[in-house]
C-alpha cells in the first residue's frame, strides 16, 4: 500500500515537473508591442507548438477557448479575436486601451502555459498649455499653468523653461501627475518661455510656449561720471536702473530738480559752483515705486601744469646765470699771469 502511494506521488510530481518545464519552454511574443489603439495585435507562441486544445484569458477573464478546429469566443470579443487552432496564436483586431493586461495561454494537450503583459496606448494629440494669467507684479502673486491633451493615454509630463527642465523646489510645485505647474511669488527671473512636453511609449507632443510679463523695480541703480572734473571741462553723468517697464529717470542738484529727464545728464564748461551732490531719481508708474542714487561731484580749478612749467624755466635760468658768473671770475686770473 505504501509503495502504491509513493508511486502515485512520484507520478504526480513528475507530471507537475513536466508541466512546469513545458510551460517554461514556451513564451508569448506580441507584435506590435507596445501597441497603438486601433492596431491589430498578434500574440504568438515561441517556439510554435502543436496543440489540440487551449484557452486564452486576460486579467483572469476568458477571451476564448478551442478544441480541434472548433473555437468559442466570449461575446464581448466577438468579431475582434481569432485563434490559430494549430499553434495557439491569438489575433486581436481594433485594439483598445482597455485591452491592456496580463494575457495567459493554457493548453492541456500538450500541457503548456505562458503569460505576457500587453500594453495598448492611445497616441497623444493637441498638447495645450494654459496659464491663469500672464502679467504679474513681482513677489505679489503666483503663476499657475496647466497642461492638457485632446487624446492620449498613460501620459508623462515634462516642463521646460527655455531650454532647461523645470524641477520641483520651494518655489516651484508640480501637481496633478505633473500636469500642473505653480511658481510661487513670481520674480523677474521667471518670464519663461514655458512649454509642456507630454509623452507615452508610442508618441509625444509639445505645447506652444507661454511667456510671463513680470513688472518690477526700480532697483539696483548705478550712476557713473565721465569727463574731467576741472573748471571749463564737459561732464556726462549716466544713470541706470533695473525696472520693467523701464523707469522714468529725472535729475536733481543739491536737492533741487533739474530740467533734465532720461539716462544722461550733460554739463558743459563747468564751474566750481556746479560742485555738489547730484541725484538720479527713478520711478515706475506700474509699481508706483521710486528709487534714487547720489554722486558727489567736485569741480577744481585748472592750471597745475602751467605752474610746473614756470618752475622748470626758473631752474634753467638759474643754471645759465651760474655759468656766466663762473666765467667772469675765471678770466682775471688768467690775465694776471700774463
Amino acid at each position: 500500500m505504501e509503495m502504491n502511494q509513493e508511486g502515485a506521488l512520484a507520478i504526480t510530481l513528475l507530471g507537475l515537473l513536466q508541466c512546469c518545464l513545458a510551460s517554461a519552454a514556451v513564451e508569448i511574443q506580441a507584435s506590435p508591442h507596445p501597441a497603438v489603439v486601433g492596431a491589430t495585435l498578434t500574440l504568438s507562441l515561441s517556439p510554435p507548438p502543436s496543440m489540440k486544445r487551449g484557452t486564452w484569458t486576460v486579467g483572469g477573464s476568458l477571451i476564448l477557448n478551442w478544441e480541434g478546429a472548433e473555437e468559442a469566443v466570449v461575446p464581448s470579443y466577438s468579431g475582434r479575436v481569432t485563434v490559430n487552432v494549430l499553434t495557439g496564436a491569438l489575433t486581436l483586431s481594433s485594439a483598445r486601451v482597455a485591452d491592456s493586461g496580463v494575457y495567459v495561454m493554457q493548453s492541456t494537450d500538450p500541457q503548456l502555459q505562458a503569460s505576457a503583459t500587453i500594453s495598448v496606448y492611445e497616441p497623444i494629440s493637441n498638447v495645450v498649455l494654459k496659464a491663469n494669467q500672464t502679467d504679474f507684479i513681482e513677489f505679489n502673486t503666483s503663476a499657475v499653468a496647466s497642461c492638457s491633451v485632446s487624446s492620449g493615454s498613460s501620459l508623462s509630463f515634462l516642463w521646460m523653461n527655455g531650454s532647461s527642465e523645470v524641477t520641483a523646489s520651494d518655489r516651484v510645485q508640480l501637481t496633478d501627475g505633473n500636469s500642473s505647474l505653480t511658481v510661487v511669488n513670481v520674480s523677474r527671473y521667471d518670464p519663461g518661455p514655458f512649454r509642456c512636453r507630454v509623452s507615452n511609449p508610442v508618441s509625444n507632443g509639445t505645447s506652444d510656449p507661454v511667456s510671463f510679463t513680470i513688472i518690477y523695480g526700480p532697483d539696483h541703480m548705478a550712476l557713473t561720471v565721465n569727463g574731467s572734473l576741472s573748471v571749463g571741462s564737459n561732464l556726462t553723468m549716466r544713470c541706470s536702473a533695473q525696472s520693467n517697464p523701464p523707469a522714468q529717470l529725472s535729475w536733481a542738484f543739491k536737492g533741487d530738480s533739474l530740467n533734465t529727464t532720461g539716462p544722461l545728464l550733460e554739463l558743459y564748461a563747468v564751474t566750481e559752483d556746479q560742485s555738489g551732490p547730484y541725484s538720479c531719481v527713478a520711478f515706475n508708474n506700474h509699481t508706483n515705486m521710486n528709487s534714487s542714487i547720489d554722486s558727489l561731484v567736485t569741480i577744481t580749478k585748472s592750471g597745475s601744469k602751467p605752474q610746473a612749467v614756470d618752475v622748470w624755466l626758473l631752474s634753467l635760468l638759474l643754471s645759465v646765470g651760474f655759468l656766466f658768473s663762473w666765467q667772469d671770475v675765471a678770466v682775471p686770473s688768467v690775465h694776471g699771469r700774463l
